[in-house]
């Protein structure tokens, strides 16, 4: 007996000193350096971006014909929404502001959004020409927008002031305007000081990793049929990539169970698997030739986060379709981030740039859905090009000369006309394509003429 009371005890010490040391950790989480550098989400994403290891548990990618809806789709519509819009500092507040866990924690009894309308976020996004939307489910801070039984010290919506399931809600607004629904997920929680020493405080990143098995067990059993799961955070101590901590979120046993629930669910691939197509964050230019891989590019409507800042201002409508269309023609698709305030209301700026966005993809987004990229390889900012059967699609954005010169097509060209089926002039020889608009008549973003060719054209990325 003696034996064992000793034992107890100094398992009883053991956790003592690990309670103390998880409460100094919490409070002083360490900061590598970028952080301490005040870099950008985007930057932060971009230093762990290399999560493709094109090796691990290939048998779990989708084929080809399961991808064929994302791939038409190329708009989505992100919201990033939680805690983190009352005190208006971005999503990163917690973490960049160094607030301990139980202060920030508080923030729940104040959240009871008075405008929580999903209907009114999924009409936006259709309007503006999305076919799928994400929405965050739980971000880094460990507070999930849902039901969740599996939440460490239930720290989930349910339990909050607002006592509402804000994923169920979403989910059924997005269906309800047909689109397709995706859920975001982190599994890193920055409550555990496990996170931040996952070999040392073992234990403690067990409880995470539990968690978060948990988590997205209820994600994706308990909201109908998911199409997307947006993976972030796989990253450990915000060092290396995704495919570092591999070993600790066993991301190959974490998606063969999201098999389980959802067989055809499109997965990126920020949980260190490589997933089903590739990520690009932030707003850079896009630039290059086609890519092979699907991919996304994601970026936020508001300047300075992707949670609700007041007077985040706004990107331009122009700057937002040039960044689709550059996606686009290299295979790519969009997701475009809006951010709800405290009360669940899209922020005006943003609200006018997806209206003049959806205008123009009412007159332009026929050359876009639906189509692959080719049959020529983009000019950075001169041209690309998309294609559907007999359809090639020249995306125009600056004139070097009146006169635009491409490559030759080996299959003959029928007819030449705008989106509006206005003519426009072209030429066709052995060496080459010529077209010409008028320049009162060009769009000033990025001009769109239709060739229709006498037969079939393959494209750069079938």
């Amino acid at each position: 007996m003696s034996l064992i009371l000793e034992r107890e005890n100094m398992k009883r010490k053991y956790l003592q000193l690990l309670a103390a040391l998880a409460c100094c950790v919490a409070a002083h989480p360490p900061q590598p350096a970028y952080a301490q550098a005040g870099l950008t989400d985007e930057q932060r994403s971009a230093a762990k971006s290399l999560a493709d290891s094109g090796t691990l548990a290939p048998e779990l990618r989708l084929s080809a014909q399961d991808m064929a809806w994302w791939r038409d789709a190329k708009l989505g519509i992100f919201i990033h929404w939680g805690l983190y819009a009352l005190p208006g500092k971005g999503e990163w507040h917690m973490y960049n502001d160094k607030v301990p866990a139980a202060e920030y924690a508080k923030l729940a009894k104040d959240f009871h959004p008075a405008h929580f309308r999903p209907e009114g976020w999924a009409a936006l996004a259709k309007d503006a020409g999305a076919r799928y939307m994400v929405m965050t489910a739980r971000h880094h801070d460990g507070f999930a927008m849902f039901d969740s039984p599996s939440s460490y010290g239930n720290y989930d919506s349910m339990h909050a002031a607002a006592h509402t399931d804000f994923i169920a809600g979403y989910t059924r607004a997005a269906r309800a305007q047909g689109l397709k629904v995706g859920i975001y997920y982190s599994p890193m929680d920055w409550r555990f000081p496990g996170y931040f020493a996952p070999r040392e405080l073992a234990d403690n990143a067990a409880l995470m990793k539990q968690q978060g098995y948990g988590q997205v067990r209820e994600l994706m059993s308990n909201y109908g049929q998911v199409d997307i799961l947006w993976y972030d955070g796989g990253w450990l101590a915000h060092q290396g990539s995704d495919a570092d901590a591999a070993w600790f979120w066993q991301p190959e046993l974490l998606n063969k169970m999201v098999r389980g629930y959802q067989p055809k669910v499109v997965i990126n691939p920020r949980s260190g698997w490589q997933g089903d197509f590739d990520t690009e964050e932030g707003d850079a230019p896009i630039t290059g030739p086609v890519r092979a891989k699907p991919w996304e590019k994601t970026f936020s409507l508001s300047f300075r986060a992707w949670g609700y800042t007041p007077g985040g201002g706004a990107m331009a409508p122009e700057r937002a379709i040039r960044l689709i269309v550059d996606a686009v023609t290299r295979n790519g698709n969009v997701l475009a981030n809006m951010s709800p305030d405290p009360d669940g209301d899209i922020p005006v700026d943003q609200v006018a740039t997806l209206r003049a966005l959806g205008a123009w993809m009412s007159r332009n987004g026929a050359s876009l859905q639906d189509t692959r990229p080719g049959p020529y390889q983009p000019v950075d900012g001169v041209y690309g090009s998309t294609v559907k059967g007999r359809d090639v699609y020249l995306h125009v954005l600056a004139w070097p000369q009146q006169r635009l010169n491409l490559p030759p097509l080996a299959q003959r060209i029928v007819a030449a006309t705008r989106m509006d089926g206005r003519k426009v002039w072209f030429e066709q020889t052995a060496g080459g394509v010529s077209v010409e608009v008028p320049a009162d008549q060009r769009d000033p973003v990025d001009t769109v003429i239709r060739l229709e060719m006498a037969a079939a054209v393959p494209s750069l990325a079938p």
